[in-house]
């Protein structure tokens, strides 16, 4: 087994903090007036708006334990479903300027996810097991 590089830890420990916080946050933003009435300009639902961040936040979560695990199916995880918020955020959000720094740090961790020492790590870690 490889050992992992640092980016790959520190971004697969990140996503499984940031979204065990964001859980938090989320249900507390529930008995929020302010949150409430922001969510409701958007074109889309608000049930549906939380369906997704709940989707998307237990995404992020197993995506970050499986890239721990070394699974290279965990950052893949990651890209796809966070390609899917983004377009559901620029194809729903009232204010589309807030997402964009979002969107520089998902190119940034991208960058980080494949590079070849990454990379390496998560293919050389995918082998199956013949036990």
């Amino acid at each position: 087994m490889k050992t992992r590089p640092t980016s790959v830890t520190v971004i697969a420990w990140f996503l499984v903090v940031t979204s065990a916080l964001s859980v938090i946050s989320l249900l507390r933003s529930g008995s929020n007036p302010r949150v409430q009435e922001f969510m409701s300009k958007s074109a889309v639902s608000v049930p549906v708006q939380y369906a997704m961040s709940y989707i998307l936040i237990a995404g992020s979560i197993i995506s970050g334990i499986a890239m721990l695990k070394g699974c290279n199916w965990g950052r893949n995880l990651y890209v796809g479903l966070t390609l899917v918020g983004f377009v559901f955020g620029f194809a729903t959000s009232p204010i589309r300027t807030m997402l964009i720094p979002g969107l520089v740090v998902f190119v940034a961790v991208c960058i980080l996810l494949y590079r070849p020492a990454a990379t390496q790590y998560f293919l050389s870690t995918e082998t199956p097991d013949d036990a």
